[in-house]
């Protein structure tokens, strides 16, 4: 068997990690440089003079022009933590590193952190994930599937009527000849209506993509909106997941129900579906940079409101 390039690639080792990131200092440092790249900026009047002084345990800078006071973490998703930035970045770190998912539970254990503590760090970060991944569109040719989070509750009802379930919509964009998936949404959606998907295909298809769907009757919205649109003769069985115009799409949605049911007990899907759908498509859009995905979703952190 060939080997997968991907999967093998060299990502940012613990060593390396903490040559980085293992201090307070060397994490301020980073962070601010991720806050500010082109030097200090008034959040107040854009001013680029400052001071700085220690207060209360925290290095406060002020604005010489208008005197407004800030932190490095003011107005950001790190806001009001009283958690050290070693620990911030060592969550970053494994939340982005592990190959599958990391449930809270395992975070509690690997951070030394009580477990409420550890389950707000984890969504936080997946909320920096899902900002990240809010504007994305895909182009070329892409692949797009209807999916269902949760299952039947007892007594509840069956199928697609169940109100523990929770639609979402997969789409793959691959290169030109179908051959290998280049980037990939994955977004709840209110339902498989046509108001939903119209809604969707504007804000997540670029104008020159080129649609393969089963024969969903709300996937005509795609040709409404003036997209070039290819409807599959599925079937059905292991042969309907293999299609040309089906594959990529079906492996990614394979993957992240296993990814999902391997590591968490229960997900609330009505209220938190959008972050752990967002924290798998973020993954995978950047899977050829493993070195710079702490970094980056660091750096991301310091752009979020709290």
């Amino acid at each position: 068997m060939a080997m997968n390039m991907i999967q093998f690639q060299s990502g940012l080792s613990l060593p390396e990690f903490l040559e980085l990131y293992g201090t307070e200092a060397k994490c301020r440092r980073a962070l601010y440089r991720w806050r500010w790249p082109s030097g200090f900026r008034c959040p107040t009047c854009g001013g680029r003079h400052r001071s700085s002084f220690h207060r209360g345990g925290q290095i406060l800078y002020q604005c010489r022009a208008c005197q407004h006071q800030t932190t490095l973490i003011s107005a950001t998703l790190l806001a009001s933590t009283k958690l050290p930035l070693t620990t911030w970045m060592l969550a970053i770190y494994l939340l982005t590193s592990t190959k599958t998912n990391l449930a809270a539970l395992e975070l509690k254990r690997h951070l030394g952190v009580c477990y409420r503590t550890a389950w707000r760090l984890k969504h936080k970060i997946m909320q920096a994930m899902t900002e990240q991944e809010k504007s994305r569109k895909l182009s070329g040719f892409v692949q797009i599937d209807d999916a269902y989070l949760g299952g039947e509750r007892n007594g509840g009802k069956p199928g697609r009527g169940s109100e523990n379930k929770q639609p979402f919509v997969v789409a793959v964009s691959t290169n030109a000849m179908l051959q290998h998936p280049t980037f990939a949404v994955v977004e709840p959606v209110r339902a498989f209506d046509n108001a939903s998907l119209a809604d969707w295909v504007k804000r997540r298809l670029a104008p020159d993509a080129e649609a393969f769907t089963d024969g969903l009757g709300c996937f005509r919205q795609i040709e409404l909106a003036g997209h070039a649109h290819t409807v599959l003769a599925t079937g059905g069985g292991r042969a309907a997941t293999e299609l040309e115009g089906a594959r990529w799409v079906n492996v990614l949605l394979s993957n992240l129900k296993r990814a999902l049911d391997g590591v968490y007990h229960a997900i609330r899907q009505a209220k938190y579906a959008r972050r752990y759908l967002a924290e798998a498509a973020y993954r995978f859009n950047r899977r050829f940079k493993l070195r710079e995905m702490a970094g980056q979703l660091a750096a991301g952190l310091m752009v979020c409101k709290p």
